[in-house]
């Protein structure tokens, strides 16, 4: 566990991850909280725990902007049982959205209490909403957000549904929206927000091919594997593209480093950091999202790669580095749109941290696979031999990581 004697942050008692919720520009306006604690009411919690709360406030809530952190509503789920047998601790309302359960029985003294909560000034989310169910339509007066689930409605039906629920002046949030063409269709109909994978899932296109800053990036990190590499060799490929030459070397020279001196080459940075310092950066920039793509994309791969290689390190798993370099790459075939197999046909990448993307195999893919299922809150399903209480703050770290890295990028 030395990996976390670096991270001092409070162990919490609950496995929490997040899930963004998008406007129509894929921005990230709020987040929902996925959780797995001991009692089953996880608010309940809150009510005399300022460190957990400071915890969402401080990293589960924080979302990049520009070269800023801004914080981001979260969705805690509640049900009536939790509503009606607890009270509402002392949170921040503008940070927190409370999420009636579709599986609720609303009767008279729930809807009196959710009364209540919005006359105090929480703001009230509906999950799992059925047309179909009347026990809904007393709620819907109430509510400041409904959720439709994406697969429990046919794209033919959901106009009917929307003109219904407009009449509230309710926001419309579109839930497990699991492709591109999902939340373009969801789009047309007039959703306002947006839940789901679609963003790891985007249109692939088959044929294309690696290209411009990205296959230089991809050049130099095979040099910088090459046993025989030498700082001389590394940078003359770097050379190809000056652009890049020049934002790594001001990557280097940022606070980040505390160098005493200015880096004027990046051999000279390689003799100064060595070759791993600058694998990893080479990475970093091999994450940064083209124009026209969602931030958030390469917050998640900064994310995901950061996880694989804190858990790695608590494993003590052998070359920590593969590990963050594989959970980079799991989601570079979304950044290029190009389908997994045709890009590992095209990248020059070690068989074995191939099979590793492509089949979950060996440590890297072992690792890689079960930091998916803790994204998704699939906590049930991870096999690693660690506790779940380090996993939360692996988990937890990765996001302020990945968040100061963004920063520090996008200030070049």
């Amino acid at each position: 566990m030395d990996a976390l004697n670096q991270i001092d942050q409070q162990q919490l008692q609950v496995l929490m991850a997040r899930q963004p919720i998008f406007t129509r520009s894929k921005d990230v306006v709020g987040f929902e909280l996925l959780f797995r604690g001991e009692t089953g009411y996880f608010v309940a919690d809150l009510k005399d725990d300022e460190v957990t709360l400071n915890v969402l406030l401080n990293t589960y809530s924080s979302v990049p902007d520009k070269q800023s952190v801004r914080q981001a509503p979260l969705f805690l789920k509640v049900n009536d049982t939790f509503l009606l047998e607890h009270e509402i601790p002392e949170l921040p309302k503008d940070n927190f959205v409370l999420e009636i359960m579709g599986d609720s029985v609303i009767s008279a003294k729930l809807l009196e209490r959710v009364d209540g909560l919005v006359g105090e000034g929480y703001k009230i989310a509906l999950a799992d909403y059925d047309p179909l169910d009347p026990r809904f339509e007393a709620l819907l007066n109430l509510v400041h957000i409904v959720k439709l689930d994406m697969r429990k409605f046919s794209l033919e039906d959901l106009p009917r549904v929307m003109r219904s629920l407009r009449r509230y002046g309710v926001e419309l949030l579109a839930d497990k929206v699991e492709t591109l063409d999902e939340f373009q269709a969801c789009q047309k109909l007039g959703f306002d927000l947006f839940m789901g994978y679609f963003l790891s899932k985007p249109q692939l296109v088959k044929g294309r091919r690696v290209k411009g800053t990205k296959l230089v990036l991809m050049q130099i990190l095979t040099e910088l594997n090459n046993p025989e590499a030498t700082a001389q060799s590394v940078e003359e490929l770097t050379l190809r593209d000056p652009e890049l030459t020049y934002k790594i070397l001001r990557v280097i020279n940022s606070a980040a480093f505390s160098l005493r001196r200015e880096v004027t080459s990046l051999a000279h940075a390689i003799s100064l950091l060595g070759m791993d310092q600058i694998r990893r950066w080479v990475m970093l920039f091999l994450s940064v999202a083209e124009e026209g793509k969602p931030q958030e994309l390469t917050r998640a791969m900064l994310q995901r790669a950061r996880m694989c290689e804190v858990t790695a390190e608590m494993l003590q798993r052998d070359e920590p580095m593969n590990h963050f370099f594989v959970g980079l790459l799991s989601q570079l075939d979304v950044m290029l749109e190009i389908p997994m197999s045709e890009l590992l046909d095209q990248i020059p990448l070690d068989h074995h941290l191939k099979t590793a993307l492509a089949e979950h195999a060996s440590s890297e893919g072992e690792i890689l696979q079960n930091v998916e299922l803790y994204e998704r809150g699939d906590f049930n399903h991870i096999t690693l031999p660690i506790d779940r209480p380090y996993l939360e703050v692996a988990y937890r770290h990765s996001i302020s990581w990945a968040l100061q890295v963004l920063t520090t990028l996008q200030e070049e």
